[in-house]
């Protein structure tokens, strides 16, 4: 043991030494395991904030959409769908109609997607009001004039004034801000949208088209009544649906069905695979590095060629000079992944302060141990060679 001490201080002393060579040597290694953590801290970082997005809306929603460029989808869908009879594990139902448009207010403006929706939306998509209130089904009925703005869109036209009660102009006409709504984050729309009554959005915002003689509609949200009811729930509504649009058994739907629990472990087993696919390019670093350790300790064997020769005059063997220098290889790497994981966590916080990501570098204790792992077994390997060469 004391030994090996004493291959431990002879390795400092000579990092100490050779301060400029050291650095250079390590610097492979630093880079390495700095882009191995950064690369998978964005993949860890990125599932975590879809993750997140599609888990506040609920595991237990789903979301129907036309499945062409055909508006398939109407009123007399959500009707039917919201018949408890025909579809006992459904909770609620809240259909939208919504298009693009320039919102204005004084100097600003924004294109953003207008959404027409019902009371249920709030609780169907699980927002929650900042300000104000939401979408009352008086304003529905009365085809009110009335807006509610996603948090982005708020501080967008309005920096840090509270919109409620001022107006903003939707293709040239005046709304009424009624609400403002907390920041859902993630990947969803829900903070750049705004939303205004349904039967407003159909009918003289928008103009929707009819179809079958009914009232289109862009999207269905329904809400069943427990995650383990979801399939159960999807198979009810496809049913339905297909009835309701004509389909024959052979014909395909016209329409999709989403399913959040589904789209959950999808999206899931993509940032795996990104997360791999990242910290492998980070791993190409650190193989660079190994390689750029081996030259120097190659260099260093026959810079040190009669301290070598030195030492087994007075009893050194062969042995005590291999481990010498693989003991120098490891310390090298071990420093230069200690430096790494700090820059890896410099790096984190920058991109923590740049407003438009919006996720953060999620560095996981077993990010850490893989990438010192690897920088350790690097260094053990592409040390071997120079340490038997000496």
């Amino acid at each position: 043991m004391t030994k090996i001490f004493k291959y431990f201080q002879v390795a400092l002393e000579s990092i100490v030494a050779h301060k400029m060579r050291a650095l250079l040597t390590m610097l492979g290694i630093i880079i390495g395991v700095a882009a191995v953590l950064v690369t998978m801290g964005i993949g860890a970082g990125a599932s975590a904030s879809i993750t997140e997005s599609i888990t506040s809306q609920g595991t237990n929603l789903l979301t129907i959409r036309p499945d062409s460029g055909v508006t398939t989808l109407t009123m007399k869908d959500v009707a039917d769908i919201q018949d408890q009879t025909l579809h006992p594990s459904v909770a609620l139902v809240a259909p939208e109609y919504g298009s693009q448009a320039y919102l204005v207010y004084g100097d600003a403006d924004s294109q953003n997607s207008v959404v027409g929706v019902t009371p249920a939306s709030v609780e169907v998509n699980n927002l929650k009001i900042a300000s104000g209130r939401f979408i009352a089904e008086e304003d529905n009925r009365n085809q009110n004039k009335v807006v509610v703005l996603g948090s982005t869109l708020a501080g967008d036209l309005f920096g840090g004034e509270n919109p409620v009660g001022l107006e903003v102009r939707i293709k040239g006409e005046p709304y009424q801000v009624i609400g403002a709504l907390e920041e859902v984050g993630g990947f969803g729309g829900a903070d750049n949208n705004a939303y205004v009554p349904l039967e407003l959005a159909q009918g003289r915002l928008f103009n929707a088209p009819r179809y079958r003689g009914e009232r289109a509609v862009t999207a269905i949200n329904v809400q069943v009544v427990s995650e383990d009811r979801v399939d159960t729930a999807e198979m009810e509504i496809e049913t339905t649906l297909r009835l309701n649009h004509n389909l024959k058994p052979d014909d395909d739907n016209d329409f999709s069905v989403f399913n959040q629990a589904s789209l959950l472990d999808s999206l899931s087993a993509v940032t795996d695979i990104l997360t791999v696919f990242l910290g492998s390019i980070g791993a190409v670093s650190l193989l660079v590095g190994g390689i750029g350790i081996m030259n120097i300790m190659l260099v260093s064997v026959t810079e040190r060629t009669r301290e070598i020769g030195l030492r087994k005059a007075i009893g050194a063997h062969d042995n005590d000079i291999l481990l010498q220098f693989l003991v120098e290889a490891l310390v090298l790497t071990f420093l230069g992944g200690l430096i790494g994981v700090g820059l890896a966590f410099g790096v984190a916080y920058i991109f923590d302060l740049i407003p438009v990501i919006t996720f953060t570098v999620v560095i996981t204790p077993q990010a850490l141990a893989l990438a010192l792992g690897f920088s350790l077994l690097s260094g053990l390997v592409f040390g071997i060679y120079p340490a038997f060469r000496a």
